[in-house]
């Protein structure tokens, strides 16, 4: 069974090691937590930028992770302009240089 989370509790995700293993949030729920609409997010997805679980938008659960990637996303486009293909293609770079910067130090990339 999934655990709906308070805002509160979605904020508190962030601060888990592995944010993709934390409880499952709600469409509504990531929106309230990141302060984002529905219609920007359903976007994002569209767009690859989130994937959630589930087919249909009322059954979308995102991960932990999904919470960074949200504002990241939103602080792009406010601090740059970025648009949101340029976004997608900014996190797939920076993933890829925290999994190179793992490797360096000798962790699990």
């Amino acid at each position: 069974m999934t655990r709906h989370l308070s805002s509160a509790d979605a904020d508190s995700v962030l601060e888990g090691d592995n944010l993709d293993e934390r409880p499952l949030l709600t469409l509504g729920e990531l929106c309230r937590s990141c302060t984002v609409h529905a219609e920007w997010v359903i976007e994002l997805v569209d767009e690859g930028i989130l994937t959630p679980a589930g087919r249909q938008r009322e059954q979308w659960r995102f991960y932990g992770s999904s919470l960074a990637r949200v504002r990241t996303v939103r602080r792009l486009q406010r601090d740059l302009g970025v648009n949101l293909a340029g976004a997608a293609l900014a996190l797939e770079l920076m993933e890829e240089l925290e999994t190179l910067r793992r490797r360096l130090d000798g962790g699990p990339g």
